[in-house]
């Protein structure tokens, strides 16, 4: 294909997955009342357990419709995704050989739940975070949330969790590509769980150790598992390559004989 025909398919592709999202949007507008509830309720045990009063906030006039916009985009990305992750599939496959093809298909395979699994386990311990940081503000106080602050942070801990929990894939994918040895992604354990302890630190309150524990155990479990799974690669990879020069020295022999 020449390069204009790459734009147009480009194009074509592009529009289908915007029509996909717009259409999963309107779908999940639909279903911002269920999603609010979800995530209100941290709020709810919190004023159960608290003097002051503790509330969502609606600072504007247009903060309820923005809010539920903000919501039911990021319900049409997650129900449209098979559209749009399709659409790039059949983009990019013409271009890949079959092995390529296989390797993508078992790397999405393998990060789409582990994304999926890091923003469940962000939002489960998105409630614990609340109830923390809500104990630095005295009792008789009253606690206002901002609606669109509140969403946000729910929303950015559950993407951060999960963009997390892929970067394994990410290491093995380098290693299938030659770029990383197995040898080297080991030779870094102290500096994951460094990484995974600053992580866990940033992303939960510094008063709550335990999420902080059950953020950090997952990421360097899934560490170590990459980490085998590129070794394995690396010792079978070198077997292949010590075969394959067996093959090639008797040909070789044979040439310098004639």
């Amino acid at each position: 294909m020449r390069l204009v025909e790459h734009l147009v398919e480009f194009r074509n592709r592009l529009f289908k997955s915007a029509i996909g999202i717009v259409i999963g949007m309107v779908a999940g507008y639909f279903l911002t009342d269920p999603v609010l509830d979800l995530i209100r309720q941290p709020i709810e045990i919190l004023e159960a357990t608290r003097e002051g009063r503790v509330s969502i906030n609606f600072s504007n006039v247009t903060t309820g419709f923005d809010l539920r916009m903000q919501i039911a985009l990021t319900l049409g990305i997650v129900i449209s995704s098979p559209v749009w992750l399709y659409q790039t599939w059949m983009f990019l496959m013409p271009g890949l050989k079959k092995g390529e093809r296989r390797y993508i298909v078992g790397f999405l395979g393998s990060a789409i739940p582990l994304f999926l699994g890091g923003v469940v386990l962000g939002f489960m311990l998105m409630p614990r975070m609340v109830q923390v940081m809500a104990m630095f503000v005295p009792e008789q106080d009253t606690v206002f949330y901002d609606a669109k602050t509140y969403y946000t942070f729910v929303l950015t801990l559950c993407l951060a969790v999960g963009v997390a929990f892929v970067v394994p894939v990410i290491l093995v994918m380098l290693n299938f590509a030659g770029v990383l040895s197995g040898k080297a992604i080991l030779s870094g354990w102290r500096w994951a769980i460094l990484i995974s302890a600053l992580f866990g630190a940033i992303s939960t309150p510094a008063a709550d150790v335990l999420s902080m524990v059950l953020l950090m155990l997952p990421m360097i479990a899934l560490y170590f598992i990459a980490t085998g799974i590129a070794l394995l690669h690396d010792k079978r990879q070198a077997k292949r390559d010590a075969k394959l020069r067996e093959n090639l020295l008797p040909s070789t022999e044979l040439s310098e004989e004639n």
